[in-house]
């Protein structure tokens, strides 16, 4: 059958009537080893189309977000913008109250679906209820950029019950917004099991706020009871102001600890470097610790940097000067040490649903850096922040 021998594919773009046909031999044709003409006569036809709308999502986060192709095509597979008068005013409302288009854009990549709303009705409520309590215009962009699902959740249904068990807590709004900049918990749903939890087993009411106000992240931990059963063995008393102290240091030498084993095998550093340097176990074990020792052993490796060099140095740059000073200035292996940078920070971003860009530098003719490093942070944590050249 000729049918089988030939398939044509028709493309429709999105906004046009022009369509355009291809006709390939098909594997089981005889002649599909060799040129021929196209042949219409007998043929099936597939047609793929592009769907206006989604076309504008797409070009909308590209132009106005700052998206990637990619991501702005995965975007609009949940989000669906038929014109731009909805996302041009939660741009506008963002802008209003202070935000930068470097934060703006760092919380609508993590949070396309704001786009789609009101800023009025959605937004607004909001801000307005955090400025209430307290929170200063800059308080209020830090909150919102270390955690922008915080407005995904319901105002009267989640955020304010949340903050008033907080405020039975530490009662103190000061006290409830300083730990909102550090931590995002009124996102979260688990707060009154945990802070039941440690009530339930012994735990007083003045440690647990203290706790919280010292640390609102620990109570994400998974282990929040065996901590509390570690302490009560070694003889510490749940209800003294001491057992917070060394909760609070037990779950520190944890977190340190954690840390050690990369600091050994993955960057070569002997426990008398780590003496040296304590300091180091302060900082993120994914999103630093590993991906610039491994930039630093690798300099090591190809006799680029003396090993007796500053071990301190290189963890506590910025972002810019960190990749301009180890892996820019090494022109030669810039490439492969952006690439071994790239994907342990990308591999740690991940995990949390965000992305790192890096661009490399362009050069003029004579060998001079036209445009520096450019790189935009996408973080989920404290901040978003954008350095365009």
């Amino acid at each position: 059958m000729m049918l089988k021998f030939f398939t044509t594919t028709a493309l429709v773009p999105a906004k046009s009537n022009i369509l355009l046909l291809f006709t390939t031999p098909s594997s089981s044709c005889p002649i599909s080893k060799h040129h021929y003409p196209s042949i219409f006569k007998f043929f099936t036809t597939s047609t793929t189309t592009i769907d206006p709308q989604q076309s504008f999502t797409i070009s909308y986060l590209i132009n106005n977000c700052g998206f990637t192709p990619q991501s702005a095509s995965k975007a609009s597979q949940n989000l669906s913008l038929s014109n731009s008068q909805k996302p041009d005013s939660v741009l506008a409302f963002f802008t209003t109250h202070g935000f930068s288009n470097s934060q703006i854009r760092g919380i609508i990549i993590r949070e396309p679906w704001l786009l789609s709303y009101n800023p009025n009705d959605v937004l607004l409520p909001k801000f307005q209820f955090l400025l209430s309590k307290g929170a200063s215009n800059s308080d209020l962009i830090h909150i919102i950029i270390g955690n922008p699902k915080l407005l995904k959740r319901s105002l009267q249904n989640h955020i304010i019950p949340t903050y008033q068990f907080a405020k039975e807590l530490l009662q103190s709004d000061k006290k409830i917004i300083a730990c909102l900049k550090r931590y995002g918990f009124l996102s979260q749903d688990h707060l009154p099991k945990k802070v039941k939890l440690l009530l339930d087993n012994g735990v007083s009411h003045s440690n647990v706020a203290r706790l919280f106000h010292w640390w609102p992240s620990i109570f994400d931990s998974v282990d929040l009871l065996n901590t509390v059963e570690e302490l009560k063995q070694l003889g510490f008393d749940s209800k003294t102001y001491t057992f917070s102290i060394a909760f609070l240091a037990k779950k520190t030498v944890t977190s340190g600890m954690r840390k050690l084993k990369p600091l050994r095998n993955g960057v070569g550093w002997d426990s008398l470097d780590i003496a040296r340097t304590p300091a180091i176990l302060q900082f993120s074990l994914e999103k630093r610790i590993i991906p610039r020792g491994l930039v630093v052993q690798f300099l090591i490796s190809k006799g680029l940097r003396r090993k007796d060099a500053s071990m301190y140095t290189p963890f506590v740059l910025s972002e810019k000067l960190f990749v301009e000073k180890f892996v820019n200035s090494f022109t030669e292996h810039s490439s492969d040490l952006l690439k071994l940078y790239e994907e342990k920070m990308n591999l740690a971003d991940s995990r949390n649903g965000l992305q790192m860009v890096f661009v490399k530098p362009r050069y003029s003719k004579n060998g001079e850096e036209s445009c520096p490093i450019r790189v935009r942070y996408r973080y989920a944590y404290r901040k978003s922040i954008g350095l365009p050249c």
